[in-house]
């Protein structure tokens, strides 16, 4: 078997050019990701500075900074390593044409993320229902919205849906409306009503003006009787709440006072 004698030197020498390469490479990287973390973290706090900037936009657009800073450092290490990038950028172009047609969802919810982005129909911490479904907003990002309904289940909604449908938002504006109906007595109907009146103008969350309403609005045995008034958005829950456990217990006190009269 015939000797094949070793170039020690030449394979030295791509070693030490390909381990340099490599070494250059890997210290690229991490420099460029902690660079990408201090760009995404300053560029969150300037943002932040100013008056009139949504935390939501802040972190959208923090985020690119943060993926502009990853890709320079990609093409870095590219050219490090020996990868001539106008090579790279054709390969890549074909690429995302075949992975667009494939991603064709993914795509229209993204452009729906940028349009929730840009013209901002809610903000985080609004309560909203769109597509059936009703929560707070905890996060809007390029793909999804994520909402916390009453029982704090997560629910994630595609932005396309989320933009290509009907939606509410029940915090866009200070003040709402709160419509109830509640049943007194025929005799006591008149003393339900002046007492559901006292209770909402002692009550912080109803609002004086304007003014609240109890009126009757069906008859018979029992009688129904029709409570409205306005309140701070984010209190409509609780002042509902607050005004149906006044009715019951006052209904209770009024049982219990009945068999002391009688003795």
């Amino acid at each position: 078997m015939p000797h094949i004698p070793v170039d020690f030197s030449m394979l030295t020498g791509l070693a030490v050019t390909y381990g340099v390469s490599a070494l250059g490479a890997i210290f690229l990287a991490v420099i460029g990701f902690w660079l990408s973390n201090v760009a995404e973290r300053g560029a969150h706090s300037l943002l932040l500075a100013t008056k009139h900037m949504d935390v939501t936009v802040a972190g959208f657009l923090s985020s690119l900074v943060r993926y502009a800073v990853l890709a320079i450092v990609l093409v870095a290490i590219l050219q490090v390593v020996g990868i001539q990038a106008t090579s790279l950028i054709a390969v890549l172009g074909a690429a995302s044409l075949a992975i667009g047609l494939a991603l064709q969802g993914t795509l229209s919810n993204m452009a729906a993320g940028v349009m929730l982005l840009l013209f901002r129909p809610f903000r985080v911490g609004d309560r909203i229902e769109v597509g059936g479904k009703n929560g707070e907003v905890r996060d809007l990002n390029l793909f999804f919205t994520e909402v916390a309904t009453a029982d704090n289940v997560q629910v994630l909604i595609p932005n396309g849906s989320v933009w290509g449908n009907a939606m509410t938002n029940f915090s866009k504006y200070p003040n709402r409306f709160v419509e109830t109906t509640i049943t007194a007595h025929n005799g006591d109907a008149d003393a339900t009503a002046a007492d559901v009146s006292q209770f909402l103008r002692d009550n912080p969350r109803a609002l004086d003006e304007p003014p609240p309403v109890v009126k009757k609005v069906g008859y018979g045995d029992d009688i129904e009787l029709s409570v409205k008034a306005w309140t701070p958005a984010n209190d409509t829950a609780a002042l509902k709440y607050e005004i149906s456990r006044f009715v019951r217990e006052r209904a209770l006190a009024k049982q219990q006072e009945q068999p002391q009269a009688a003795e």
